[in-house]
This record gives C-alpha cells, sequence and structure tokens, in this order.
C-alpha cells in the first residue's frame, strides 16, 4: 500500500499545475459567496434600526423600583389562608 502511494506521486515538469477543474470549483464557491452575500444584505435592509419598543410606557411601569434580575414575590400569598 505504501509503495503504491509513493509511486503515485507525481513528479517532473507537471507536478504542481492546477487543472481546469480546480478553476471550476474555484468559480463555483465565488459565485455562491457573492450570493450569499447578496441575500444577506438583503435581508439586513429589511431588519429596524432599533430593536427598542416604539411605546415603553407599560414595560417601563413594570420596571420602576425594581432591581435588574430581581423578582418580587408578595408575601400575602405565601401566608395559608384560615376560614
Amino acid at each position: 500500500m505504501v509503495d503504491f502511494l509513493a509511486q503515485s506521486t507525481p513528479t517532473g515538469p507537471e507536478f504542481g499545475k492546477a487543472s481546469p477543474l480546480g478553476l471550476l470549483i474555484v468559480l463555483v464557491l465565488l459565485a455562491g459567496t457573492v450570493l450569499l452575500v447578496r441575500s444577506m444584505n438583503k435581508h439586513l435592509k429589511g431588519l429596524p434600526e432599533t430593536f427598542e419598543p416604539e411605546h415603553p410606557e407599560p414595560d417601563q411601569q413594570a420596571d420602576d423600583g425594581t432591581e435588574p434580575g430581581a423578582i418580587a414575590i408578595d408575601t400575602d400569598e405565601r401566608k395559608p389562608k384560615t376560614g
């Protein structure tokens, strides 16, 4: 097996020359990259400039007086009801 691999290595004046198939592969990859970039730009143009809500009043009222990440717990609801 090793002898076969060693013999199939090209040497001489033809060694290292590119084939037309290699050029075709490079051109196909280049065309695919151009199409992907154009598609990405089209989708990015459709996004809004900012993702902030237009009317933040309801969210702002809920956030007033709270710390980021804190959860308010109503202790009255945790007490068992008697009656």
